[in-house]
């Protein structure tokens, strides 16, 4: 009538290990991504007197320290300079590996009209060779955890200081904010 179960130790070991490594996976706490900018080209320089219009690829190294790979879609940086929008770059749809560092280059376009709304600011930063730069991006995704996908959405706010004769970076200072969205 009963049929008797014959048990385990190595099923019960490999059971038991299994839920731990999925509960460790599923509680592991999300880490905010790090990005610097390393570097700036110039690609295309238009000048329309009294307005210059500049093209750049900035080159910017992202690193991923979480467990899982993500996946994000494309947006718009915009790049601001005393307060005014003087130009945006495009972030293209992509992934990253876990636990992972790329590097990114995002085409920029830069409106000198904005420039000329501050002359004397601009001017002064041209003398003296820095000129501070301030970028705010929203990028969103998802991060698979076994079956699962997680929606991320990071908030990247820069300032960064640069030569503007030479476009090099001086310094730099970026904090990004990870908010996890639960289904």
């Amino acid at each position: 009538m009963g049929k008797k179960v014959k048990w385990s130790w190595s099923s019960a070991m490999v059971g038991a290990a299994s839920a731990v490594a999925a509960t460790a996976l599923l509680s592991a706490k999300p880490k905010d991504p790090t990005f610097q900018l390393i570097s700036i080209n110039l690609t295309s320089f238009k000048l329309n007197l009294p307005v210059l219009d500049a093209e750049l690829v900035l080159t910017v190294h992202v690193s991923n320290p979480n467990i899982v790979p993500i996946h994000y879609t494309s947006t718009t940086m915009s790049i601001f300079y005393d307060g005014s929008l003087l130009g945006s770059a495009q972030v293209q749809a992509g992934s990253q590996s876990a636990q992972s560092c790329q590097l990114l280059r995002l085409p920029a376009r830069l409106d000198g009209l904005q420039l000329a709304h501050h002359p004397a600011r601009f001017v002064a930063d041209l003398a003296r060779r820095e000129m501070v730069l301030d970028a705010a991006v929203d990028i969103s995704g998802s991060a698979k955890v076994l079956w699962w996908d997680h929606k991320f959405k990071v908030r990247v706010e820069s300032h960064v200081t640069v030569d503007p004769v030479f476009l090099e970076v001086i310094d730099q200072e970026n904090k990004s904010e990870l908010e996890v969205f639960h289904a």
